[in-house]
């Protein structure tokens, strides 16, 4: 049996990023997930995050 197979053989844990409605899905279905909170810096804008970089 290959070593993927394997891994479908064992409890599916879930580390989610950002993205709430994958994390809500996931708990729906009763598979453990842990949520991290997660924006881009300065909201995804590279012209302010630029000016953010300035700062340090």
């Amino acid at each position: 049996m290959s070593r993927i197979n394997e891994l479908f053989k064992k409890e599916l844990k879930v580390v989610n990023i950002g993205i709430t409605g994958f994390r809500d899905d996931l708990k729906s279905l009763k598979v453990p997930v842990i949520h991290v909170e997660f924006r881009p810096p300065a909201g995804g804008n590279t012209k302010l995050l630029s000016i953010l970089k300035k700062l340090k």
